[in-house]
């Protein structure tokens, strides 16, 4: 059996957010232990890493205690660079695949970097029926979200996305207004039929999927 990817010294984001493999990320980026990261990882074409915050605050302050992170995070894929001015950096990111934080440590600058193992790309798995409400609920919810102001306008879901466990139930972890410590749990499951199945009692318990 192959042995798991590990990538080292992973440059860290850390977040009260939880990024999840397909998922689209906007980050206003203006810390110094981050501009010199996020321009380094775009002129290598290489990921960041992504994970939510236990504790802490995303911007570093005087005297506050160190952050604490979650173990699990994703990878985040730069698509999209901007720098209004030489202090600013407006990012769109994408989130590829979930890893485990092996080691990590902060550097003298405040800059997390870890060691970590990849994660397993979900399985495709085919929403089964009793959970297709859930899907149609989506298609419904994002076919009207550019009606919406300030939407950013993103390409309709395919019939292949909508029928796969692990895509939808990382659809509505986003929308969903729950807490973030649930999302990162829904987050860190292995198997995309639970995590679908996890949702879908949230829909029904909220009457979301039957709006």
């Amino acid at each position: 059996m192959p042995q798991p990817l590990t990538l080292t010294s992973l440059p860290l984001f850390p977040l009260a957010a939880v990024l999840l493999p397909g998922g689209h990320l906007a980050l206003r980026v203006f810390e110094v232990r981050y501009l010199d990261m996020v321009r380094k990882c775009q002129q290598a074409g290489a990921p960041f890493g992504v994970v939510c915050l236990r504790s802490g605050s995303e911007v570093r302050k005087a005297g506050a205690p160190q952050e604490q992170l979650h173990a699990v995070g994703t990878l985040a894929r730069i698509t999209q660079l901007q720098s209004p001015q030489p202090a600013l950096i407006h990012l769109e990111c994408e989130g590829t695949q979930r890893f485990h934080i092996q080691r990590s440590h902060v550097l003298p600058h405040g800059l997390w970097v870890a060691d970590v193992q990849l994660l397993p790309a979900d399985h495709p798995t085919a929403v089964p029926p009793h959970l297709m409400v859930a899907s149609a609920a989506l298609a419904r919810v994002l076919a009207s979200l550019p009606e919406r102001p300030g939407h950013r306008p993103t390409p309709q879901p395919t019939a292949e996305q909508l029928g796969d466990c692990g895509w939808v139930a990382n659809r509505w972890c986003e929308l969903l207004p729950v807490p973030q410590e649930l999302k990162q749990q829904l987050m860190q499951l292995d198997n995309p039929l639970v995590r679908l199945e996890l949702v879908a009692d949230v829909l029904d318990r909220t009457g979301i999927a039957r709006a």
